[in-house]
């Protein structure tokens, strides 16, 4: 009875040899997928950008997205007072207490009364949170309106330049403050741009903001979280968690739809820090007393504007009103 051949071993080899190479690959792939490691993507993607050329404002483009921030700027009532307190030329900076969580509208706020005030006669530079220039299309957005990495150098270049610079020293341990700690400021003892004001000898002038942090309801700073995720790779110290619309509570670095809150800013009077020298600057005697002051300053000014809308929500929501005409209730 005949028998059926079997393969030659070359076949049968070459058939295992297929199969090995399916698993294997299948294998790499797994093994990648387990291994991706996003923040550290990120990380790499922010060191890159921030070395590219930092200061490339489009003049053309931010006065095509005007009206679109005016838009945002009416959502929220955002009312910025003080421009006269700004000296009329020369380098300035701009200190900020910071609110609102990842969207930060107390800074499109300012933007937009700044240009809207200044024209661009005065282009104003920003100096934004690093890991910002890894998330694709938002840093071409921020490069556009003037927005530069948040460091000395290009701090000293812009005033250098004789450029208005804001800044906003409490970064991310502000912004993803929890919302009961909304009406503090909380600048983190960083005196970095204390010390920059003093070496330059540059006017200081504070910028308080109020009702911003109503908008989104942090939590939690979550550094805990951050420094599990070992976010401290793009420089962040939190990993906020927020109660948010449509997400509920989830990671407020995801960003839902802000609350109607009253944004009310002042531009306040500039420090009188004409007394110190660039070698004061070295003083951490003097540096401390000058951020004794300003944040002082700055919290009595904050004070005061809760005091004028002591609940932004209810301001907001009230002039939304059809007969928002009548007199808001009060304690808003």
């Amino acid at each position: 009875m005949a028998t059926a051949e079997k393969p030659p071993p070359a076949a049968r080899d070459g058939l295992a040899t297929d199969g090995d190479r399916s698993a294997e690959g299948i294998g790499e792939w797994l093994r990648r997928i387990r291994e991706f490691d996003p923040i550290q993507v990120w990380a790499e993607v922010t060191e890159r950008e921030i070395a590219d050329e930092p200061f490339q404002l489009d003049e053309g483009f931010l006065a095509r997205l005007l009206p679109l921030m005016d838009v945002l700027c009416g959502y929220f009532a955002a009312e910025v007072r003080g421009f006269e307190n700004v000296p009329e030329s020369g380098p300035v900076l701009l200190v900020g207490n910071h609110s609102g969580g990842i969207l930060t509208p107390d800074t499109s706020a300012f933007f937009t009364a700044w240009y809207r005030h200044f024209d661009f006669d005065r282009p104003l530079v920003g100096l934004a949170f690093d890991a910002a220039f890894g998330i694709p299309g938002f840093r071409t957005l921020m490069r556009k309106i003037g927005e530069v990495p948040a460091n000395r150098e290009n701090a000293r270049k812009a005033l250098q330049e004789g450029l208005p610079v804001l800044v906003y020293p409490g970064g991310d341990h502000e912004i993803f403050r929890p919302w009961t700690e909304r009406n503090r400021i909380e600048f983190a003892g960083r005196k970095g741009f204390v010390k920059l004001a003093l070496e330059l000898g540059v006017p200081v002038v504070p910028v308080v903001s109020h009702g911003g942090h109503d908008s989104t309801l942090v939590l939690t700073r979550g550094e805990e979280l951050s420094k599990a995720f070992g976010l401290d790779r793009i420089r962040m110290g939190a990993f906020p968690i927020a109660w948010q619309i449509p997400w509920g509570i989830s990671p407020a670095t995801i960003p839902g739809f802000p609350l109607p809150a009253k944004i009310t800013a002042r531009v306040c009077p500039p420090m009188r820090w004409e007394a110190y020298s660039a070698a004061d600057a070295r003083d951490p005697e003097v540096v401390e007393r000058c951020y004794d002051e300003i944040t002082t300053s700055m919290q009595h000014t904050l004070d005061e504007l809760v005091l004028e809308h002591p609940r932004p929500i209810l301001s907001r929501v009230w002039e939304l009103l059809p007969f928002a005409g009548a007199a808001a209730p009060k304690g808003a």
